[in-house]
């Protein structure tokens, strides 16, 4: 029959005493802890000592004879428990300020404490029901696991907060007696000197604290367990380990109860700890919108910098010279400015060799057209997130504020904004949003989701639904327009109607209010994504949208694309969009506040903003 294990003996002690010579007493108590094979913590300070250790008795007594042998700690009296495995990784010998945090040095207990009142003596006095206030010094986690009848909690996370703690007492207390307790009593040797400085003039302190309690009291007039500083977590008024753990995550002591509780997830989450996906994503999106504000204060393209465009020449246009293959590639360029360009050193090879003029172009070839020194022009940048999770990101964009490099801007972006939100994804946008067009946009976070969702939008089965403020008063509630839209850009990088080469385009529209100043409030609902389709198909119905500074009517161009921050408004705004989600495949909707411009009264409005 095999022999009973022998017993892990514990200690918990502490000694207020003036000690000198730490180092070396360090190294050498760190050296004889670790022949007797003992392990746990001791805390060294100019004001004393406090450990907690384990090992086989006969060790444990060794240690104790040595630390009596030193001049103040004679005295030394620990608080023993047993286990049947020692509750500590390793031995540790720290130097301290304090063996007990507590940032007043003129609190010193080597010198005075508040009286003490014995285990013995506290039970009688509570088998009487004597008026008495039992003050817990311990911090709120520690309370959590269990504390004396009626007790009040200092209210503490930290014991560093305890001064703090105690202004917020009722004065009435001042006059009451109080026995305050702690763990092992350590605690209370600072705390109580201070109340009577703050003028509490009948303050008692538990000796030995909780731990000496149990040892001579046990259970009586205590609910719970207490909380211990290693790896038992929590004693019972047995003074065994009961079964107790620590959150790995908020470090929240746990009872066994608590870790039974749906919310706890080893390693993950606790029922002090746990947040729902909801809230987590709220977090997420307050902490990438507070990164936002550093990222545009100021804006990354007031910085003049040398810009760099990428162009990778296509299949049709081999065999060109290079001048002619870049303006058909880039055709608000022509030929006699590429030809400036590449003369002048700006169109470079991905190896960094300057291009030649004679270059005849392959197929895959790649060049960067550099602009030096850009600076570019100011955006509103502040955007919302409206929603994230492991497949999208859902935007609210503002105006003016392009979605991708071009034309005069590159880092005043949208997706440059974006990227440095999610490095390192490189998030895709999945439809766009002209520069002056606010409201939602929809992005996917990798490749593989844009590959799940972009069909939906080439089956048109994507519902988009934009507001829009339009010059002119329709006579029909509802119509629509379904002229074709040419695919090759013309000055300004605008489009136009083309109804014999054009692609295929279709918007409904329905009047949602007439209003006296000559404009309508309209829905639109694009059935195709063709560039500019809205702003379009409005101008050729005769109704331009307010505020468009390009398609002013009658088909002629106007003076600028991109507006700036302080021009009046394209009143055009993408209101809502529904869709399939890629992972859930279930439908959803996400929809922006509708801006000032479209504001209904609440009374007539057909559409929720």
């Amino acid at each position: 029959m095999q022999a009973p294990a022998t017993p892990i003996t514990n200690i918990a002690a502490y000694q207020f005493a003036s000690l000198s010579d730490l180092r070396d007493r360090k190294a050498s108590l760190l050296r004889q802890c670790l022949e007797w094979d003992l392990k746990g913590t001791i805390l060294l300070s100019p004001e004393g000592i406090n450990l907690f250790i384990a090992g086989h008795r006969e060790s444990v007594d060794r240690l104790l004879a040595e630390l009596r042998s030193w001049p103040g700690l004679e005295g030394l009296t620990p608080k023993f428990s047993e286990t049947e495995h020692v509750p500590f990784h390793r031995m540790l010998v720290r130097l301290k300020r304090e063996i007990i945090a507590f940032g007043i040095h003129e609190i010193d207990p080597a010198r005075k404490t508040s009286p003490k009142l014995s285990a013995r003596t506290l039970k009688q006095w509570l088998d009487e029901g004597r008026p008495v206030t039992l003050l817990d010094t311990r911090n709120d986690y520690e309370v959590r696991m269990g504390t004396f009848d009626k007790a009040l909690p200092i209210g503490v996370d930290h014991f560093r907060e305890f001064p703090e703690a105690v202004k917020r007492l009722p004065s009435a207390l001042k006059e009451t007696p109080i026995v305050m307790f702690c763990t092992g009593g350590i605690r209370c040797e600072k705390a109580g000197p201070f109340m009577e400085r703050e003028g509490f003039h009948n303050v008692f302190q538990l000796d030995g604290g909780i731990l000496k309690y149990f040892e001579e009291c046990g259970g009586a007039h205590y609910r719970g367990e207490c909380f211990v500083f290693d790896q038992r977590v929590g004693v019972g008024p047995d003074l065994r380990e009961t079964g107790s753990g620590v959150c790995f995550r908020c470090q929240s002591p746990l009872t066994a109860a608590e870790q039974r509780d749906p919310r706890y997830v080893p390693n993950a989450s606790c029922p002090y700890c746990f947040v729902t996906p909801d809230e987590q994503r709220r977090r997420s999106i307050e902490r990438r919108h507070e990164r936002l504000e550093a990222l545009i204060d100021p804006l990354p393209g007031s910085v003049p910098v040398d810009q760099y465009r990428p162009v990778r020449i296509a299949e049709k246009h081999a065999g060109l010279r290079l001048p002619e293959a870049l303006s058909r590639m880039i055709p608000v360029v022509t030929v006699a400015q590429w030809v400036e360009e590449i003369e002048a050193g700006r169109v470079i090879l991905d190896d960094d060799r300057p291009a030649c003029l004679s270059d005849s172009v392959r197929p895959g070839t790649r060049y960067r057209h550099r602009t030096p020194q850009v600076t570019e022009p100011p955006v509103q940048a502040r955007f919302r997130i409206l929603h994230e999770d492991e497949a999208l990101i859902v935007v609210n964009k503002p105006a003016p504020l392009p979605m991708h490099p071009g034309g005069r801007f590159f880092r005043n972006t949208l997706q440059h904004f974006i990227d440095a939100l999610y490095h390192p994804m490189r998030p895709h946008p999945a439809h766009r949003l002209d520069a002056n067009t606010t409201g939602v946009v929809l992005f996917t976070r990798t490749r593989h989701f844009a590959g799940r969702l972009q069909p939906q939008f080439e089956r048109n089965e994507v519902l988009k639904t934009y507001l829009a403020r339009v010059t002119g008063h329709p006579v029909p509630d509802a119509f629509h327009c379904d002229q074709p839209i040419a695919d090759r850009p013309r000055e300004l990088g605008a489009r136009a109607i083309d109804p014999i080469g054009g692609l295929s385009a279709w918007t409904d529209f329905r009047v949602l209010r007439r209003d006296p100043d000559g404009t309508s409030l309209i829905e639109a609902s694009p059935k195709t994504g063709r560039t500019n389709q809205i702003r379009l198909h409005l101008e050729h119905l005769g109704f331009p949208l307010v505020g468009d500074r390009t398609y002013t009517g009658g088909g002629i161009l106007g003076d600028r694309q991109t507006l700036a921050p302080d021009d009046a408004p394209l009143c055009l705004h993408a209101l809502r969009i529904a869709f399939r989600h890629p992972i859930l495949l279930a439908p959803v909707s996400f929809e922006t506040p509708a801006p000032e411009w479209a504001a209904i009264p609440i009374t007539s409005s057909p559409i929720s903003a």
